[in-house]
């Protein structure tokens, strides 16, 4: 979703490279956004203040010569960073009081704009009326396709959906596991030469599990943590159509601009919406949602459980090639 920042920066700054700090575990991703020039990973603890590693970490990108930097994270221990590695322009929201910190500072709508234009904002000076964010959006090569399918035994001239049926936030934001079951159903009797692609991290092995146990079919392949994200990216470019829980996964297919129906409960459909050609965003926007929770606080997780998969697959069959 911080994609079309880059896109401006690169308009903005063509002869300038863009290189990116990011953790190791979504390095990927931004190796898949063609602004980028160099990734470089955090050595750091995830919510460790660590301050000699970050000190130590910036005395060596202080010899990089960085003119800008823009600090995405709205925390105090990202924007150490580049003030102290002596980054001339160092841009960002206010966050947690960073003044200092940084020395541009933007400051967010009441109520907090959509995750898009939220972030490309920080390519205009903060006084500037804001103009319409482009669409995030990446790539994968044919060669890293053809790679991942042979890996996985994806066939790549039958047609192939992917589920992600995970969601980091917590389980409020996973559509039920039946649900899943009940539209593989539907897509086979559609198009029983289909295939389907079960992805997501090892901590949703388990409930890609309880999909294909509960369809009972086969052309169904489970390969939560069986692949890393660089080869998830490039099997969500291959696939015809993907259905997502609100997860990264998600905008990876959207950024991708592959044909996607996005289920949303807990969470605001409006605020991290999908941007491709052909895209579909579910909600029941019950009275009790978005309550952004990571458990249902009321117990009966309606926004999700009644969201049934004939629902879903009015959707999808448009998007399916037979």
């Amino acid at each position: 979703m911080a994609q079309p920042l880059l896109q401006r920066l690169k308009q903005k700054h063509p002869d300038r490279a863009i290189d990116v700090l990011a953790p190791p575990s979504v390095s990927p991703v931004w190796r898949a956004m063609a602004e980028v020039d160099t990734v470089l990973e955090t050595p750091f603890r995830h919510g460790a203040l660590q301050l000699k590693e970050r000190w130590r970490y910036a005395r060596e990108l202080r010899q990089r010569g960085y003119a800008d930097a823009y600090v995405l994270p709205n925390t105090l221990k990202y924007a150490l960073i580049p003030w102290l590695a002596g980054i001339p322009e160092r841009v960002g929201y206010k966050g947690e009081m960073r003044y200092g910190l940084l020395n541009v500072m933007h400051h967010d709508d009441t109520p907090p704009r959509p995750m898009v234009p939220f972030y490309a904002a920080l390519a205009q000076d903060p006084s500037m009326a804001l103009t319409p964010a482009p669409r995030p959006r990446m790539g994968a090569s044919s060669e890293e396709i053809a790679a991942v399918c042979a890996k996985t035994g994806i066939a790549l001239d039958r047609p192939l959906v992917v589920f992600a049926p995970g969601a980091e936030f917590g389980a409020a934001k996973r559509w039920p596991a039946a649900h899943f079951a009940q539209l593989a159903r539907q897509i086979f009797a559609h198009d029983p030469t289909a295939q389907i692609a079960l992805l997501g991290s090892p901590k949703d092995r388990e409930a890609c599990d309880e999909v294909i146990a509960g369809s009972g079919k086969e052309g169904m392949f489970n390969l939560a943590g069986a692949t890393r994200l660089g080869e998830a990216i490039a099997l969500i470019a291959r696939a015809d159509a993907v259905v997502a829980n609100d997860s990264g996964l998600l905008h990876i297919a959207s950024a991708l601009n592959r044909p996607v129906v996005a289920l949303y409960g807990p969470t605001d459909p409006d605020h991290a919406p999908p941007f491709s050609d052909m895209a579909k965003s579910i909600s029941l926007r019950l009275a009790c949602s978005p309550c952004k929770q990571r458990e249902c606080p009321l117990g009966h997780h309606d926004c999700m459980n009644k969201m049934d998969a004939g629902m879903v697959w009015a959707e999808l069959r448009p998007m399916i090639k037979v």
